[in-house]
Parts: C-alpha cells; structure tokens; sequence
C-alpha cells in the first residue's frame, strides 16, 4: 500500500494471474480487510468488495492476466481492473446476465455463471468498461463514499 503522490487517498495494486484459481479473490479479501481498517461503511465495504472480486475472477478466467487498482478517497472508491486480452468480442451481450463464454472446466469450478459484468456493474455507482477483441480490456468503476 503505498499514498498517491499528492497525498490524496491509498493506492492499492495488485497482480492477477490467468488461471491462478489458488489466489483468485486475495486482491478483493486485501481490498475489503484495507477498507474495514479505515472504517469505512459496511455497505461500501461489501459493493466494493463484490465488484473487485468479479473483476478479480474474470482477469483469472477470460485474459491472460492483468491488475486491479483501487484508489481509496475521501469521498469515494476507483477501481480498475485491467487485463492483457485477448478482449471481449461483444460487450453488450457479455453484459447479459447469464451470458458466459466460461468453458465446462471453469463452470465445474463453481465459475462462469455470465455475472460478473452484470454484477460489477450493479454494485457500482459509476461503470465503464473498454473492450476491443483482440485487445485488452479495461474496467473503471467508482462507488461514492
């Protein structure tokens, strides 16, 4: 954990591995244990905590690996999840609840349900998400504190 350079709020960063299913949802546990910490509202602790850790599972499952940043504010919550590829082929219909390109192996796992996208952007106030296939893709969402 290290303060943003004009001391405005915690910077947290974490690395999240393609199919690391032994670490998948650490970065969120640090994320809520930090939050909890600072006393910040339960609430925000759980909406945060679901968000990052949908981000989380979808970095371990769909790309090849990438970062969660969260930016922890006085008046709000910014995280960024941000992959290496290989992108979403159609965002508006991986943001279907239900929709998932997850193979049989991950849905024997107890992942892939077609929820993370749905549920990121349901427990945040703010949600932007930039895809391109073949690319990367980037995922911004911000809960008001």
């Amino acid at each position: 954990m290290d303060s943003n350079k004009n001391n405005i709020g915690i910077k947290l960063e974490y690395e999240v591995k393609k199919d690391d299913f032994t670490r998948a949802g650490e970065a969120s546990s640090n994320i809520k244990k930090v939050l909890r910490q600072l006393g910040i509202d339960s609430d925000v602790i759980r909406r945060t905590a679901i968000a990052t850790y949908e981000a989380e599972i979808n970095i371990v499952i769909h790309s090849e690996g990438g970062t969660i940043t969260v930016y922890i504010k006085p008046d709000r919550i910014e995280m960024i999840a941000e992959d290496s590829g290989p992108g979403i082929e159609d965002v508006r219909l991986a943001m279907q609840e239900g929709f998932s390109t997850a193979s049989n192996k991950i849905r024997e796992l107890g992942f892939g349900a077609g929820m993370g996208l749905p549920n990121m952007k349901k427990y945040t106030d703010e949600f932007y998400i930039d895809s391109q296939k073949g690319g990367s893709t980037t995922v911004k969402m911000t809960i008001y504190i």
